[in-house]
């Protein structure tokens, strides 16, 4: 309003106003289309996938092949009007990423994910799921803080490790910690029998005990392996430890989806019933 109001006493009969110029060639699709050209060069993709992405890619003709390293991630911004882009880009930024760049023109493989990258993948997708259809528990990546008993020195607090939770989920008075873990071997050798990891278990259990404050025993905890090809693997009954439940199993991912939802809500069932 305060610039028309000085248009108008310029005697200029215009309005002042902004306007957004919306184009097909913007950095969503230019992101896109880079993935796309990507994927058709790469060696290890199916030929019938690459097939489809020829398909697609013509709708991007006017749309500009900018270079992968020049993407300025930092101008991506999500809104109501372009939120279904945010979960696509998310997944060019892994194929991006995970591609071995060369300064030689060819072909472009791409890179086995890390562990590191999986892991986080994995413990994302729980805490997604539960969100999507089991909102009612508040899942949330908690944090929970240390049950001091005395306040100690101010410059030894910088000291305390932050424990975050990958999964929180709560009904009532009760809570339920699930820490997602997605490596190699779920067990470790100790002499001649297969035991749980102690650093995994000591973690779960100080999630546990420094959240349940009051020693209710109304705070579980839960080590979810991503199942692996182990011929021994965690499950059963979990231990009760101090009061509270701690237990151990594996998430069998090879099946379809039908079958994951019915394993991520027996956990549900076992810890709320």
């Amino acid at each position: 309003m305060s610039n028309t109001i000085k248009l108008k006493v310029q005697q200029k009969q215009k309005l002042s106003c902004e306007f957004d110029e919306f184009s097909e060639d913007n950095l969503y699709n230019q992101i896109l289309k880079v993935t796309i050209h990507r994927l058709i060069r790469a060696e290890d993709v199916a030929p019938e996938r690459k097939q489809a992405l020829k398909k697609l890619i013509v709708f991007f003709g006017n749309v500009k092949l900018i270079q992968p390293d020049h993407i300025a991630r930092n101008r991506l911004i999500y809104q109501r009007n372009n939120r279904n882009y945010e979960l696509l880009l998310n997944i060019c930024y892994l194929v991006l990423n995970g591609m071995l760049q060369t300064t030689e023109d060819g072909s472009y493989k791409l890179l086995a994910f890390s562990d590191e990258h999986m892991e986080r993948i994995y413990e994302k997708f729980i805490l997604e799921y539960y969100k999507q259809h089991h909102p009612e528990l508040n899942p949330k990546s908690a944090q929970v803080k240390w049950n001091l008993t005395e306040q100690p020195d101010e410059t030894m607090i910088q000291f305390l490790p932050t424990m975050q939770t990958d999964i929180t989920l709560q009904k009532g008075d009760k809570t339920l910690i699930i820490d997602a873990k997605y490596c190699g071997k779920s067990l470790s050798q100790n002499y001649t029998k297969e035991t749980l990891r102690s650093a995994h278990l000591y973690q779960i259990f100080a999630y546990v005990k420094n959240m349940d404050t009051a020693n209710t025993g109304n705070v579980s905890g839960l080590l979810l392996y991503a199942k692996t090809e182990d011929e021994v693997f965690p499950e059963g009954e979990p231990f009760v430890i101090g009061g509270n439940r701690i237990g151990a199993r594996t998430l069998d991912l090879n099946v379809s989806f039908d079958i994951l939802r019915i394993q991520l809500n027996k956990i549900l069932e076992e810890c709320f019933n």
